[in-house]
Order: C-alpha cells, then sequence, then structure tokens
C-alpha cells in the first residue's frame, strides 16, 4: 500500500471514531509498519524461530500480567471502596484495581473537582488581558495512566449499553446528539464517572 492510501484510509478511520487527525503520526505509523519484518510473507526457519519466539514472549507477559492482576486485586479486596468500584457501571474486576491503585486514598483530593484535575480532564479558564477564552482543550497535566483507564471504562459503558444506573452512560449518549465527537462526549462522560466515584467512595469515609 503506498503512503498517499494509507493516509487516505487512515484519515477516514480517524473522522469515524472521532479522533483528532495527525499527519505527521499517521506518516510514522505507515513508516514503522514498512520497515517492520514481513513475517507473513516469509517461511523460512529463521522467521518461524522468531515468530515462535515471540509467541512465546507474549504468552509469558500475559502470564506474568494475570498473576499480578491477581495480587492486586488480593489487595485492593481489603479496601472499604473496593465492593462500590466494582459495582459502578463500566468498571470489572480488572479495571476496578487499576482505577482504585492508579487513584489512590481520594481523601487526599479536597472535593470531585480536584479528582478530575488529577485526571488531567479539567479545562482551566485561558485569559489574556481582557481576553478570556471559553473554547478549550482539556490540560492533560495530570495522570495520563488514568486517562487511560477512564477511557477504557468509558469504552465499556457504550458496549455493555446498561439499561440502569447509567446516569455517566446517558450523559455520553447525549453529549454525542449535541453533536460533539464520540472521544469528546467519552471524555466529558469520564469527568461526570470521576465526580461520581469521589462522592460514593468518600461516603464511606464520612
Amino acid at each position: 500500500m503506498s503512503e498517499k492510501q494509507f493516509l487516505s484510509d487512515y484519515a477516514k478511520w480517524i473522522k469515524k471514531k472521532g479522533y483528532r487527525y495527525n499527519e505527521s503520526q499517521a506518516i510514522a505509523i505507515y513508516q514503522l509498519s514498512k520497515n517492520n519484518i514481513p513475517t507473513l510473507k516469509s517461511s523460512t526457519p529463521s522467521t518461524k524461530m522468531l515468530v515462535l519466539q515471540a509467541v512465546k514472549s507474549v504468552r509469558d507477559a500475559e502470564l506474568t500480567l494475570s498473576l499480578i492482576i491477581s495480587q492486586m486485586q488480593e489487595i485492593a479486596s481489603a479496601l472499604p471502596e473496593y465492593s462500590v468500584v466494582k459495582d459502578m457501571k463500566g468498571v470489572g474486576n480488572v479495571l476496578s484495581v487499576r482505577l482504585i491503585a492508579e487513584i489512590g486514598d481520594v481523601r487526599r483530593f479536597h472535593n470531585g473537582s480536584a479528582l478530575v484535575a488529577f485526571a488531567g480532564i479539567d479545562a482551566p479558564p485561558y485569559e489574556s488581558g481582557k481576553f478570556i477564552g471559553t473554547k478549550r482543550n482539556i490540560s492533560k497535566r495530570g495522570s495520563s495512566t488514568l486517562r487511560k483507564i477512564g477511557y477504557e471504562i468509558m469504552h465499556s459503558l457504550k458496549v455493555v449499553k446498561p439499561a440502569e444506573d447509567s446516569a455517566v452512560y446517558d450523559f455520553i449518549i447525549k453529549k454525542e446528539n449535541e453533536g460533539k465527537p464520540k472521544r469528546v462526549a467519552k471524555i466529558a462522560g469520564l469527568n461526570k464517572f470521576l465526580r461520581i466515584y469521589y462522592a460514593r467512595v468518600m461516603e464511606l469515609y464520612c
């Protein structure tokens, strides 16, 4: 596939997903894929050995990850918020422990807005002289790991489509119906989700 054709297909996929197109990143992806070893077009013994070694490495990594997650679940199950967080829509056994581990003790945040800011999805006002900006992107100053976990939860919500107790899901759909790109709607949903998380967990410590 030529670079021109790849960029065209990539741009269509980006638009469909509601992401922001970046041509330099698209070119970088194309160059990386072009320079990879074409294992599917070769049947030499060395290629077969490389593929088998790669498969073994992936399986070993999956086993290690599974053991780590099991240990995290065992530790998290002793925390008061574990059952509350696990019952939140879009949060399963694995995402619950990852979420708790990344946020830590929620009492260190003075309110829900502070937790949102920690995730880096707040949008502080931009001021210059008498001008105050209103169209602002998220700050991305906080935890990129928490943003990634949160985005996975929002994606899970969209896939599962909960029939009840779906305030966050309904909020995402509302934003999409208002014409917001899907990614923007999910970030808005994550903002609401973190505020609900803060309120529910803080109730346990009151």
